[in-house]
């Protein structure tokens, strides 16, 4: 068997939260979107929300280049050994729903050499109305949007926005620039998510990240419940 096949068979199922060593596993969410919808503004702020108070680390994905990485690290958002990044050479799809090795090795080396991790946050790259990501990829999934690409786009619906497992909404400070109506975005997102929840965000507010933190940070409150039983 290969490497990438063991290591396959390893995560089919993320839903165990103990490693085969018996230790507890990082709680693994993945964020996807469009391109230019905030992903990678969002997973910088959710790394200064977190990095004093949980072991995280992440990965970005990106087609021919190392962009979003790049980014992260001249943002200083986290420490250079705790953020890696996939270059996928195809559809952004591909590595994460598809053939997920390459992201699985990087999470793979990550918790092996860092100190025991909480959390890692793996970034798609840019995409449309159907990215998802594996199961056997990440437990929970964000999906990314911004009301500068219409106020028809949670109407417009697609795997990501009726499935995952929060939706935000983003730039919401555009909305009055652009004539997006919020409400609207607000009625049709609910009719296409049901009981799923949706977060709008302006990441130039000060608080602008706050909710979705609080959000993950009950993801994980369930996890390391659920690896202490």
């Amino acid at each position: 068997m290969h490497y990438h096949d063991s290591l396959l068979d390893q995560h089919l199922s993320s839903a165990a939260a103990i490693r085969p060593d018996g230790s507890r596993r990082a709680l693994r969410v993945g964020l996807g979107g469009p391109v230019g919808s905030g992903k990678t503004a969002s997973v910088a702020e959710l790394c200064r929300a977190f990095r004093d108070r949980y072991s995280l680390a992440v990965v970005t994905n990106d087609i021919y280049t190392r962009e979003d990485a790049e980014f992260l690290l001249r943002e200083a958002v986290l420490p250079a050994e705790r953020i890696t990044a996939v270059e996928t050479g195809a559809c952004p799809h591909t590595a994460i729903r598809d053939d997920i090795s390459a992201n699985l090795e990087a999470i793979e080396h990550l918790e092996e050499t860092l100190p025991p991790l909480d959390l890692v946050l793996v970034e798609s790259g840019g995409d449309n109305l159907t990215a998802t990501f594996s199961k056997g990829l990440v437990d929970v999934q964000i999906f990314v949007i911004d009301v500068s690409s219409g106020d028809d786009i949670p109407r417009k619906g697609g795997p990501g926005i009726t499935t995952a497992d929060l939706l935000i909404i983003n730039k919401t400070d555009l909305a009055p620039h652009v004539g997006a109506d919020l409400d609207t975005m607000a009625a049709d997102a609910e009719k296409q998510r049901g009981d799923l929840p949706v977060i709008f965000t302006s990441l130039t507010a000060d608080a602008g990240i706050r909710e979705v933190a609080d959000w993950v940070t009950a993801q994980l409150a369930e996890w390391h419940a659920k690896a202490a039983v």
